[in-house]
Parts: C-alpha cells; sequence; structure tokens
C-alpha cells in the first residue's frame, strides 16, 4: 500500500518562500516541450518508481503537452540540468503542480525548498484560485516535508494499491 498525501495553498500569503541561489535560472520551455518534458520526467523519476509515461510514444507526448494549460520549467546551473516542474491549470483556475523535481546531483545542496518556492510562486501568477499538489511515501524521503515547509496544507490523504 501507497500513501498518497494532498496538500494546497489556497492564497498566495501562504507561501512561505526560501531563495534559489542565484546561480540556478528557471526557464519555461517554449519549443521542443514534449521532447523536453520526456526527457526531464525520464531523468527525474527514475529514481520514484514514475513509470507510467515511460512507455507513451513521441505522439502521446505531443498531445500530453500541446495544451496551453500545460507549462514545463526547467532549472539549470550553467548548462546542467538542476530539476524542473510542470503545472496545469484546471478549469476551475486552480493550478496543480504535476511534477516536481531535481537531478540526483543536485540532492541535498539545498534547492528544493528554493525550487519549489518558484514553482509556488509561478502557479500563482497564473491567476490561480489555488495551487494543489499530491505526493507520496514513494517520492523522495524530503518531499512532503518540502511541501508543508513552503506553506502547503494537507487536506486529505488515500490510500493506494
Amino acid at each position: 500500500m501507497t500513501t498518497v498525501y494532498y496538500l494546497q495553498q489556497t492564497q498566495l500569503e501562504q507561501l512561505n518562500a526560501k531563495p534559489l541561489p542565484e546561480h540556478v535560472r528557471i526557464e519555461e520551455v517554449k519549443t521542443n516541450q514534449a521532447e523536453l518534458s520526456r526527457q526531464f520526467y525520464s531523468e527525474v523519476g527514475k529514481h520514484w518508481q514514475w513509470n507510467d509515461k515511460l512507455v507513451w510514444t513521441e505522439q502521446q507526448w505531443a498531445d500530453y503537452t500541446q495544451p496551453a494549460n500545460l507549462r514545463t520549467f526547467g532549472a539549470y546551473s550553467g548548462e546542467q540540468f538542476v530539476g524542473y516542474f510542470e503545472l496545469n491549470k484546471h478549469q476551475d483556475n486552480s493550478v496543480e503542480i504535476i511534477y516536481f523535481g531535481l537531478d540526483k546531483a543536485f540532492f541535498g545542496q539545498g534547492l528544493g525548498g528554493g525550487l519549489l518556492s518558484q514553482c509556488i510562486k509561478t502557479a500563482w501568477q497564473w491567476q490561480a484560485t489555488r495551487v494543489w499538489v499530491h505526493t507520496c511515501d514513494l517520492d523522495h524521503p524530503a518531499a512532503l516535508a518540502n511541501y508543508k515547509a513552503r506553506g502547503m496544507a494537507l487536506y486529505k490523504t488515500e490510500l493506494e494499491e
């Protein structure tokens, strides 16, 4: 059994932001979104059992990334990939953090809080009514604590097989 945690913020003022080091920049993916989303998903997700989309065809990735309600952002230090996040805006104007994570080379360097802060700020800048995410106990051991430290509140827990 896996425990799934749902967390949210209902206003920007709940964000307990942590600064992102100056050497890390975030870029929205404007071209080749399907290719980069697939690459980011594979690179970050291979450590956390993100397996469902690994079998997708190029067309499935293109279909997934085509809608305007999906935005992908990469984080870089120089030319080196640090991590990424993907946001999905729903019809109720809530913004879901679909994917968030660091490349394994950057684990333990204190970058997760800063990158998550930028992720949440970016979601709020998209005129969100709330920002939410779900994570599980298969994720990085610090994931749930990081979401809570950034001011996200747990609103639902589920058990899944």
